[in-house]
């Protein structure tokens, strides 16, 4: 049975967004949090949430997870049924540049909502993990049974560490968790910095798109509905300690995904070839069978489906501003 009252961290991002119109959708009460830092345009997280805003059914506040006040204020009047952990400092090569204030959010802000969840007698947490932590793995696909003891940015270390706190409070305190394996998401409102974004925009305003490495690396792209989809089963289906790969379990090369941008969007990208840089993983692919077996986990959306869905909402938000 899915719960009524749900409390999302990171709400104004990406994923957080989608999921909080789409528990809206189903008539959930959404307690949304996000600290609207200027990772990227503030504008645009506004954005992700004004049609939410409009809903009775959400509220909204401004604060950070490092502030375990603010945390504490916000579960003890909602009182969330489900905690869905979304907030995080993204993006492996910018972690490189700065772990510390990496693992001061991921990490200590992963503990503070923990400790708010504790105090507050909340026992349900869904945990937004990545696909970085299997690291360059050479077995493929990547199985939640494999070794993640390598990994090679320290944002893919802090997830690693935030899954083993989950563990802790699952262990002392009998939390029911499920951490996330998110595999490589794409889709309507994805971050500016990340490639599907950054080639769209830079082949319609006709500039070279910068490709790193030889075009050889791979990843498994997941459709944001499909990673919504994980979600909601998740908590429907949460009960004590799981990580789980959400994944489309289906890889393509940077080059052919350039490719197929090209071949939708009906535009030449002229490329800019730099050295493969550090923390990026060679490979991601998911063995999803295990959300498929106990979540009935199912993603539909194949790459040029999803990318054409993707170009289609990109061309209505930001056309004109290109």
């Amino acid at each position: 049975m899915m719960s009524d009252r749900i409390l999302i961290t990171g709400a104004a991002g990406f994923i957080g967004s989608n999921l909080v119109d789409k528990l809206l959708e189903e008539g959930r009460y959404v307690l949304g949090i996000d600290n609207l830092e200027p990772f990227y345009d503030r504008a645009i997280k506004e954005k992700n949430i004004s049609n939410a805003l409009t809903n009775d059914n959400f509220l909204f506040r401004t604060g950070d997870i490092r502030d375990s006040v603010f945390l504490n204020k916000c579960i003890s009047e909602f009182c969330p049924d489900v905690i869905v952990h979304l907030a995080a400092k993204a993006g492996v090569r910018r972690s490189i540049l700065d772990p510390q204030s990496y693992f001061d959010v991921n990490l200590t802000g992963t503990l503070n909502l923990l400790e708010a969840m504790r105090q507050n007698l909340v026992g349900k947490l869904i945990f937004a993990s990545s696909s970085s932590v299997y690291g360059n793995n050479k077995k493929i696909p990547f199985s939640e049974s494999d070794s993640v003891d390598y990994p090679v940015s320290p944002y893919a270390a802090s997830k690693k560490a935030g899954e083993l706190l989950c563990h802790t409070y699952h262990h002392l305190f009998g939390f029911n968790i499920f951490c996330l394996r998110f595999f490589t998401v794409y889709g309507p409102r994805q971050r500016p910095d990340l490639a599907i974004n950054k080639f769209t925009t830079a082949m319609l305003r006709g500039a070279p798109v910068t490709l790193f490495g030889d075009g050889s690396t791979s990843r498994d792209y997941t459709y944001i509905d499909d990673i919504l989809q994980g979600i909601l089963a998740s908590i429907k289906n949460l009960s004590g300690f799981e990580i789980f790969n959400l994944g489309e379990s289906s890889a393509i090369t940077l080059n052919d995904l350039v490719a197929l941008i090209e071949k939708i969007t009906m535009l030449k990208a002229e490329r800019i070839i730099k050295p493969f840089q550090d923390g990026d993983v060679n490979q991601t692919y998911a063995d999803i069978s295990k959300a498929k077996k106990l979540l009935g986990y199912n993603p539909v959306t194949d790459i040029e489906t999803g990318l054409r869905n993707y170009f289609d909402w990109f061309k209505s938000a930001y056309l004109t501003a290109i």
